[in-house]
């Protein structure tokens, strides 16, 4: 096994997040199966150097506008609803942990690609505020019907149908297609980063972890966004990263997404089981493909392996994959009524 080197692990920047499953708390962690035997976990090494400093918000300041509620809480910190309360106009209001050197970079590196992108299938930022702690946050569009994820939890984790899958995954490549256009590589795609209104629109967010491409050879094979969705060659390149291409670990991650949407719960781990860093890594670089439901059609079937291919070489483009009859074969009107009807159903279990 290729040995994974220290360097590749900023502190903080590797996330074991997944949907964990009600009632799978009180489960026993997962251990790590044979291939993972005698593996040694690089250790976490400090990001040097001092944080740079924060962009001036100068439009806008967290006074005009009132918080309505919570829309999610992490370790990077909160997403409110809030109001403007002269105009009545709704966001999504960003903040940042305080004094976290790492997060203040992150936050920096999302400012500077949303302010550099101009696309419906991207999340908007209308400012940025200064905030007290000397750190600042992000007035983003306000996307009323949540993320995938939220959707797919609503209803119960019950699988999406084909046609809207069909359309979730159109969406999806159209913003990559974009992105990548603009040298960009998104690096955590997954369900909880693809936002929904009730129009049934799609635009990726979160951009974080994000890198822009100064050169067409740049390394992009660092442990950073959410490790169950990263691509093999990202924790072994010298094993799957031949023709090396940073683009296709988005595609990886949005195969993963969407069969995630298919079964209802992750794909390489069995329902319930509760991850940990060496059974997921192990899982992405050895394990076999994930098995699909016998309903699943041949051009769904043809479509995922595309995406999930380990060798990043032989994965397909993003444009490859618009063509795909999965896609391309489709009634894009049925599929994109099924997916709204996927949206309505959630809008009424929640």
């Amino acid at each position: 096994m290729a040995v994974i080197r220290e360097r590749r692990l900023p502190k903080g920047n590797l996330t074991l997040q997944l949907p964990i499953p009600e009632g799978a708390a009180a489960a026993a962690p997962a251990t790590a199966n044979d291939c993972c035997k005698g593996f040694s976990i690089p250790r976490l090494q400090p990001v040097a150097g001092p944080a740079p400093p924060v962009p001036s918000g100068g439009e806008h300041r967290l006074s005009d506008f009132e918080k309505i509620k919570v829309l999610g809480q992490g370790n990077g910190g909160t997403v409110y609803q809030v109001r403007h309360r002269r105009t009545g106009a709704v966001y999504a209001l960003k903040t940042p942990v305080a004094d976290d050197t790492l997060l203040r970079r992150q936050v920096l590196r999302e400012v500077e690609i949303l302010r550099s992108t101009d696309s419906n299938s991207v999340v908007r930022c209308h400012g940025v505020i200064p905030t007290p702690s000397g750190d600042v946050a992000l007035l983003l569009e306000h996307m009323d019907a949540g993320s995938l994820e939220s959707i797919l939890a609503a209803r119960g984790n019950r699988p999406f149908s084909e046609p809207a899958l069909a359309d979730i995954a159109r969406q999806v490549l159209l913003g990559l297609s974009y992105l990548h256009s603009q040298k960009i590589v998104h690096r955590d795609i997954k369900p909880g980063n693809l936002l929904v209104n009730s129009s049934g629109e799609i635009k990726i967010a979160d951009f974080g972890v994000s890198k822009i491409m100064r050169r067409s050879l740049d390394p992009c094979v660092s442990y950073v966004g959410t490790c169950a969705y990263m691509s093999p060659e990202r924790f072994d390149p010298d094993s799957h990263g031949g023709n090396y291409d940073a683009y296709a670990a988005d595609v990886w991650s949005l195969g993963l997404t969407v069969l995630e949407l298919h079964l209802g719960h992750f794909p390489l781990l069995p329902p319930g089981q509760r991850p940990d860093w060496a059974t997921l890594m192990c899982a992405i670089c050895f394990g076999e493909p994930p098995e699909l439901p016998e309903t699943a059609s041949s051009d769904f079937r043809d479509f995922i392996s595309r995406c999930l291919q380990k060798e990043s070489r032989k994965r397909w483009s993003v444009s490859q994959l618009l063509a795909h009859p999965f896609i391309a074969g489709r009634d894009q009107s049925e599929a994109d009524r099924m997916f709204r009807e996927v949206i309505s159903t959630a809008s009424t279990m929640s």
